[in-house]
């Protein structure tokens, strides 16, 4: 009996160690900005990096390694509390013992993740951070949202800013329904952009289609740099030869709407 009360009270003591990661207040302007500033900056490109596993469900065999980069940039708006994000983004595949980008798996031919552009805008509506995303082209293109799943969490001096999504949406490849998660970290004490904006993304959803039939759980960490030639160099080679339009975000939205045919 003494050594389970005792065992107890070390798992007792082991939680109270751990830092509190606290709820709410909702957002207000200022972080509301906060969130907008770290997520796509002030106007000039940022770069967000990441790299994570592929694994199948509920196995947990490690099938892939993915790796890739989101650019964004900021635009001004007029209407007060909005702001405007111009972005796209490109992940490749690797195989998980040679770390080479894949072209093809178990014969098939590898698909890279590749959106030429995303344009979303944020709107504070009360204490909510609000989304609404444009993606895709011609019949395609589709218009989500208003969202306003937003978290705002406070780990100490840090900020977390989680997104948890439910999706459930045609596309042109048919029905999509998945489970993601994106919690965007700012730490406001670090000066080095990649350690002051990190990124944590989890999705439970079906296996990359040239993999095959059933579900998969990717998980990938990142973090943002501010130029393109601060990115890694596996990624950044591989933009420069294989995907240069990935080499900067949207410039303005008329470059979006001609996209948008």
């Amino acid at each position: 009996m003494k050594k389970q009360v005792w065992a107890l009270a070390v798992v007792a003591a082991a939680v109270l160690a751990v830092p509190v990661l606290s709820s709410g207040p909702g957002f207000d302007r200022d972080t509301f900005r906060q969130f907008v500033t770290l997520r796509a900056g002030t106007g000039t490109p940022v770069y967000w990096y990441a790299i994570g596993e592929v694994y199948s469900s509920p196995e947990g065999r490690r099938l892939l390694i993915i790796e890739g980069s989101d650019t964004a940039r900021m635009l001004p708006s007029s209407e007060p509390d909005t702001a405007v994000q111009l972005s796209r983004k490109v992940f490749v595949y690797r195989d998980p013992a040679t770390n080479q980008i894949l072209k093809e798996y178990n014969g098939q031919p590898v698909t890279r993740i590749a959106y030429p552009y995303q344009f979303i805008t944020y709107r504070l509506a009360g204490d909510k951070l609000t989304t609404f995303v444009e993606q895709g082209a011609g019949v395609n293109l589709q218009k989500i949202g208003p969202g306003d799943n937003f978290l705002l969490r406070r780990l100490g001096p840090s900020l977390v800013f989680s997104s948890p999504l439910f999706l459930n949406l045609d596309t042109p490849r048919g029905r999509y329904e998945a489970y993601e998660n994106y919690d965007f970290v700012y730490h406001p004490g670090e000066k080095d952009p990649a350690a002051r904006h990190q990124l944590i993304w989890n999705r439970f959803g079906d296996l990359p289609a040239f993999v095959g039939k059933g579900k998969a759980v990717i998980q990938m960490v990142g973090w943002r740099v501010d130029r393109f030639e601060d990115l890694p160099a596996s990624i950044r080679e591989y933009i420069k030869t294989d995907a240069p339009l990935w080499m900067a975000p949207p410039k303005d939205l008329d470059e979006i709407r001609a996209l948008q045919k």
